[in-house]
């Protein structure tokens, strides 16, 4: 395989639809690794979680094809080491990966470790990758390379991801959850719609009027405390951009529930690859007796059952509500690479 260093945006832009046509095929297939969502990404620097970094993107190409891709960016780590960190990292994109084929991944890891190790790449100390899936191939094949190299790996489980297998039957997954569950989801939904108050939910569907509703999606996270401080301006320039990118792209999901022509509450979801990938919500605190989070949460999950998505993914983060829905756990890891 024949190794390239990129290190700006503009020279990976011709790269685009190999990018996310490799990617179609790659071990590890999310939204998070899409030319367009990263590009996004490094635009803010993750909205500002990296104010210092180079861009490292490494390509390989075998007789003319892409073969494979890794999305790095050079900095200096939470621990303050000299480290190539994978492009999305860390609070913000909840998956990440290599991008390589599985026939290739082997010989691609192989090859750009060698390649970071010499003098084209940005100084280094470990290679610091965070939120892989615990499952994912990249794995044995990074621990296996290691240990030829004589280099320290190391890995950790840091999130919880639980995810919901969904049977295409609203009725269906409602039956395969515990049976109080299954009593509040109905009970909370019918009382929504009891309350006098004119309810309805919808998802966003109109371009013309996207930048008005991220903006309200944005101002319902804001009323939690912790949301609020999250979302610095640079932050918000971040929320816009990748529900721009995933709207233009055909796979954004944000949806309201709104109670008397009044948002009560909001989902921003990717609708990606026969999954639902949960990314964020916002609650009106004025509409708790609603229960309006869900009421909207269960109008999603019927959605996707009535529209034969696969799973209905909750991502990172142990909340009891996800469990309470019928999440299974699954988790991500920090994999460390240490010369």
């Amino acid at each position: 395989m024949e190794f390239s260093l990129h290190k700006s945006y503009s020279e990976l832009a011709p790269l685009a639809e190999e990018w996310n046509s490799l990617l179609a095929e790659s071990v590890t297939h999310i939204p998070f690794l899409r030319f367009e969502y990263l590009s996004a990404w490094w635009s803010t620097r993750g909205g500002g979680e990296w104010p210092e970094a180079d861009l490292a993107v490494v390509a390989a190409r075998q007789a003319g094809r892409l073969a494979g891709i890794a999305p790095l960016f050079a900095a200096r780590n939470r621990d303050g080491l000299a480290a190539l960190l994978l492009l999305g990292s860390i609070e913000i994109s909840d998956y990440l990966d290599v991008i390589a084929r599985e026939a290739d991944l082997p010989d691609f890891l192989a090859g750009l470790l060698d390649f970071v190790a010499g003098p084209a790449c940005p100084d280094w100390r470990l290679l610091d990758w965070h939120n892989l899936p615990e499952a994912s191939p990249t794995l044995p094949v990074l621990q296996a390379q290691a240990a030829k190299r004589g280099w320290k790996f190391s890995l950790e489980r840091t999130f919880h991801v639980p995810s919901i297998p969904l049977k295409g039957d609203f009725e269906t997954y409602l039956a395969g959850i515990d049976k109080k569950q299954r009593h509040e989801i109905r009970r909370k939904m019918r009382r929504a719609y009891e309350s006098g108050r004119a309810v309805r939910w919808y998802i966003v569907e109109d371009k013309a009027s996207l930048e008005a509703e991220v903006e309200a999606f944005l101002a319902l996270m804001a009323q939690d405390p912790e949301k609020a401080a999250f979302l610095t301006p640079l932050m918000r320039e971040q929320m816009h951009l990748a529900c721009r990118a995933a709207f233009e792209c055909g796979w954004l999901q944000l949806a309201f529930l709104e109670a008397d022509g009044q948002k009560a509450a909001g989902y921003l979801n990717f609708d990606y690859l026969n999954r639902i990938w949960v990314y964020n919500s916002g609650i009106d605190q004025r509409f708790l007796d609603l229960s309006a989070g869900w009421v909207l949460l269960g109008h999603l999950l019927q959605w996707a059952n009535e529209n034969k998505r696969s799973e209905f993914d909750f991502m990172r983060g142990d909340e009891d509500y996800k469990y309470q829905f019928g999440g299974v756990d699954r988790f991500v890891v920090r994999a460390r690479l240490e010369r």
